[in-house]
């Protein structure tokens, strides 16, 4: 969560928001929240559940990214 917020504040083409999970049952459900903390990547294109280190959360956002580019 706090790498997210930290890359939104680096580049306004990120967006970050922290959500109280047991507050909006109906976010989790819709994202379908299996742990926290769990990071959605571009509406769903990827899901990373847990405390990850950088380079992981990374390479799992340029996974997205390729993904939306159908690569």
């Amino acid at each position: 969560m706090v790498l997210a917020h930290r890359m939104a504040l680096e580049s306004p083409l990120i967006e970050a928001e922290a959500i109280e999970a047991t507050e909006f049952m109906d976010l989790v459900g819709r994202h379908h929240v299996s742990g926290v903390p769990q990071t959605t990547i571009n509406h769903g294109a990827r899901d990373v559940v847990g405390a990850v280190p950088e380079h992981f959360l990374v390479a799992e956002i340029e996974k997205a990214l390729k993904k939306e580019a159908g690569a």
